[in-house]
Parts: structure tokens; sequence; C-alpha cells
């Protein structure tokens, strides 16, 4: 697919957007703590051609790293927005993959113009489940330290298939692409942060991708931790996969974003 790079000016700074494609709704995609907008190129090779996407490095991340903090949900969700509202005309779909996903929810809640759905991709749940400890948040700050810690978390925790040798290249790469204030916001901080008062006021339809062999956020939490707070949301389970279903299931998710995009037409 064919992209052109936006900048919209964010505070702090501007945000490097690759939007592509014509046809809408766009889809605007959100990628994982750790991830980039590469994350989502094998989901969006597979879409229709001509399909309008947009994507972006979030802040603190990859080409979007020399940006200042705060890195908060609430300045990622900012962040959003303003992509949107540059790079978007009309209809348009927030695909946002863990905490991505949150961010997305934050979004979707404020009832965007323009806003038609929202796919949430292994999303972390609006309520921090009990699993969500202080040493649990602690360990996790230290995933990304080093090359060798990112493997380990990528080959232990993050997938449950072996990962094609570039697209785990190009994960390792991502995940220590990062400040140290961006790479520790999310673990010590964002992923407890309970947003359950804002997503009740999400009104569009969102369809939910669970991982079934995802152990961060498993399909058992979001049925716990989510569905209780956004009850119109349709939850579907991807088999013997883990949490990084972008890139172990590209298939998967393009063909579920696909059917969402037919039910959101008719």
């Amino acid at each position: 697919m064919t992209e052109t790079t936006m900048p919209v000016p964010v505070p702090g700074g501007t945000l490097d957007v690759r939007v592509g494609g014509l046809n809408g709704p766009a889809l605007v995609f959100v990628h994982y703590w750790g991830g980039s907008a590469d994350t989502w190129s094998g989901v969006i090779d597979r879409l229709p051609p001509g399909q309008a996407t947009v994507r972006f490095d979030q802040r603190g991340w990859g080409t979007s790293r020399a940006l200042p903090g705060p890195y908060h949900l609430d300045r990622l969700a900012d962040d959003l927005a303003r992509v949107v509202d540059a790079c978007v005309s009309g209809p348009f779909v927030l695909v946002g993959h863990s905490m991505g996903g949150k961010a997305s929810q934050l979004v979707a809640a404020r009832g965007p113009a323009g806003l038609a759905g929202l796919v949430l991709v292994a999303p972390a749940p609006p309520r921090p489940p009990a699993t969500v400890t202080e040493e649990y948040r602690q360990g996790l700050s230290h995933a990304y330290d080093s090359p060798e810690t990112v493997r380990h978390a990528l080959d232990h925790v993050l997938t449950a298939t072996p990962l094609p040798a570039a697209v785990r290249a190009a994960a390792v790469r991502d995940s220590l692409a990062s400040g140290a204030e961006a790479r520790q916001e999310w673990p010590l901080h964002g992923i407890a942060q309970d947003i359950t008062h804002a997503v009740r006021g999400i009104e569009v339809p969102v369809t939910v991708l669970a991982a079934e062999k995802d152990v961060v956020e498993p399909p058992r939490v979001l049925r716990e931790c989510l569905l209780p707070h956004i009850p119109h949301a349709v939850m579907t389970t991807v088999p013997a996969v883990g949490h990084l279903l972008p890139v172990e299931a590209p298939g998967a998710v393009a063909t579920a974003v696909g059917d969402f995009l037919t039910l959101l037409r008719h």
C-alpha cells in the first residue's frame, strides 16, 4: 500500500502519521506498549486494496521517541484525538491493541464526530484485573530493559507461536525504541488505571478480539473486566495464538476488521 506521511502537531512537537488509501471508513491503528506503526503492517497488507488507514508511533516510541512527557493514558488519548482531527475527514474506526486499546477506549468515550466503531485487539481492559499487583507491575517495567529481556518476553509471555524472523527482529527493535520514562509509564501506572467511569460513555459498536493463549489479557480477564463495562461489545476468540495478535495472526485480525466494516455498512 502507498502511504504518505503527515506531520501532526501535538504538545511538544509533531507526530509523523502514515496515511494510506481512500476507501472509508478510515481505520486508525493504535499500537501496544513496545510496538510501533509497523506492528500493523501484516494486518494492513491483508486489507482490501484502497482501504483508508492511519497509523503512527505513539508518544515516546519509535519515530515519536523524542516527544516529551508526560506519557500517561490521557496524553496518549489526546494525541490520538489530534491525529484523527488532522488525518481523517469522514467516518473512522479506532483499532487499538493492548495499551493502544485502552487509549482508544478513552477517545471513543469522548464521542468524537465521525467515530463509527471500535475494534479492540487483545485490549487492556478498563478495570485492572486483580493480577495487576504492585509486584507484577514492577516486574513488567523491566521487560524491555535489554535485547535479552525483550526476546524472553516475546518468546515466553507475548506470543504463543513462533514469529517469522523478520517480524521478530522488528518487534525486538520496536520494544527497545523508547525513552526510559515512556517505557515505564504504562507498566507502573497506565495498566493499573481504572477507566470504567469513562467507557460507559461509549455508544458506537464495539468488537473485541481475544487470543486463546494470551497470558497478558486472557479471554477470561476480558470477560470479567471489560464486557461488564462495555455491555454492547461483542467478543470473539482467535484460537492458538498469544497477546501479539497483530503480528501472530494478522490474517485473523484483518478478517475480523473486514467483517466489522461489513457490519457497519449494513
